[in-house]
């Protein structure tokens, strides 16, 4: 018999196996009464009440939605304490891109919850961190120079370690270069950074960061040479002050931008000129495009320096190429993620890479395609509803449609921020969960399970949708 370790044979054991199907099966037979959505159950209101008063009274404040879920979910579809069920479009702002209660995942969870640690982090690991952080490189070094991969645990801290990366490979430049409209997380940096005033109210400001205008389609060329004009500005008013130029490719948080490869190219051209490093923050972005990376659908590999990944992955990381690989001590952690979330990360990773999802025909473009014929005829059914939008430029458009793969937006009553805010509350209510983005105009946002919501299943979003946008005043 060929040598093996008591965990090896833990892991390989014929009745853990069993044991996993037995649970599979057993969730997949309760999934199976999840059909759509469907109003909560008078009996269960109470229960509801109880749970958001104490979540209201341990944070301080109340939650955004009164959603508390019940533990059992089916794909797009997700059942609450209420017992109602709805179509969730957000899925905790883009995390759960295989939905709820996906089989596989809950295996593979199971799997890494039999290991002896938890928690995994810097200082102690088993092979799930090391094969993590491997796929993650592989794939992005087929497009990229990047060589090496920093996991942490959030999005935030991912992009805290980009930062200090930048700084130290610039010998600590003060000042950041950023995009209005960008989000960045929320630890007192990265607060700085993202161009939300509420975001860091009453917070210390001690980062210097500079704003260039993100990409306004309706202006065209004009709009890169726009943009290009103020960042050789920046670059002439402070040589060599700047420690980084960080981009979304499409903006979150800002509105679902997006913008051509040829304005990118511009500025990271000007930027490379002047010594300035590229980073590509794609915590949101990452696996929802027509590509793994969103840098390598606009081939843009050969300009970025850093690139940060989070939310779908499970467990978040920050790479870097050969020459920004930082001295000992810049980066560390005590958590890195659990077991659990590895595993997972490490299952969505693998049926992303082999499951047809990317390219110009794959699953996540044809679900956007679905997207786009739905809202398309819900816009030309009512145009009282979609007036013209003025954006932060003061330019009208009528592009009330907008997104690219699985991030998706739609913009009605002329992008008032308080009658979405009414609108989403009727989503809710009646079994639709999307969210907003955008600073004025604000847009409805979706992030739909793009791994496993099938295009059909707009269908009954949209007869939701009619109902939710004709009570709302």
């Amino acid at each position: 018999a060929a040598p093996s370790t008591v965990g090896s044979a833990l892991h390989a054991s014929p009745a853990i196996d069993a044991a996993i199907r037995a649970i599979r099966h057993e969730v997949e037979a309760k999934q199976r009464e999840l059909t759509g959505a469907r109003p909560p159950r008078a009996e269960l209101k109470e229960t509801l009440d109880g749970w958001l008063k104490r979540a209201t009274e341990v944070r301080g404040r109340g939650p955004l939605y009164p959603y508390l879920g019940s533990g059992v979910g089916n794909g797009a579809l997700v059942e609450l304490v209420d017992g109602s069920v709805k179509w969730d479009l957000i899925n905790g702002i883009g995390v759960h891109m295989f939905g709820h209660g996906d089989p596989e995942l809950i295996e593979a969870s199971i799997r890494g919850s039999i290991s002896d640690l938890v928690m995994q982090g810097n200082l102690q690991y088993n092979p799930e961190a090391i094969e993590f952080g491997e796929f993650l490189s592989r794939e992005a070094a087929r497009s990229s120079r990047m060589k090496h991969c920093f996991i942490t645990n959030s999005g935030c801290m991912a992009n805290e370690a980009a930062l200090k990366v930048c700084q130290q490979k610039t010998n600590a430049a003060p000042r950041i270069i950023a995009f209005a409209d960008c989000f960045m997380g929320r630890s007192t940096t990265m607060s700085q950074i993202g161009d939300t005033a509420a975001y860091r109210q009453g917070i210390a400001q001690n980062i210097l960061v500079d704003y260039l205008p993100f990409y306004d389609p309706e202006m065209g060329q004009r709009s890169i040479d726009m943009t290009l004009w103020h960042l050789e500005q920046l670059i002439h008013r402070y040589p060599g002050q700047h420690c980084c130029l960080i981009a979304e490719l499409v903006q979150g948080e800002g509105g679902f931008h997006t913008a051509p490869r040829e304005f990118f190219v511009a500025l990271f051209e000007a930027a490379r000129k002047a010594g300035i490093p590229i980073w590509d923050d794609e915590v949101q972005t990452f696996g929802r495009t027509e590509s793994m990376f969103c840098f390598e659908r606009l081939n843009l590999g050969e300009y970025i320096d850093v690139v940060t990944v989070g939310k779908i992955t499970q467990a978040c990381a920050c790479l870097y190429t050969a020459d920004f690989n930082p001295k000992a001590g810049l980066l560390s952690g005590t958590f890195a993620a659990s077991t659990s979330a590895f595993a997972t990360g490490l299952s969505i990773l693998r049926r992303l890479q082999s499951g047809g999802y990317y390219g110009p025909t794959g699953r996540i473009a044809r679900l956007h395609t679905a997207y786009r014929e739905h809202a398309d005829a819900f816009v030309a059914r009512h145009p009282e509803w979609f007036p013209p939008v003025v954006n932060s430029l003061g330019r009208t458009t009528r592009t009330v449609v907008a997104g690219h793969g699985g991030m998706m937006r739609l913009t009605p009553f002329g992008g008032n921020r308080e009658r979405i805010g009414k609108l989403l509350n009727n989503l809710f209510e009646d079994g639709v969960i999307a969210f907003s983005c955008g600073h004025g105009p604000y847009h409805l946002r979706f992030l739909p399970p793009v791994g496993v919501m099938k295009p059909e299943q707009f269908g009954p979003v949209f007869e939701i949708m009619e109902k939710s946008f004709a009570r709302t005043p």
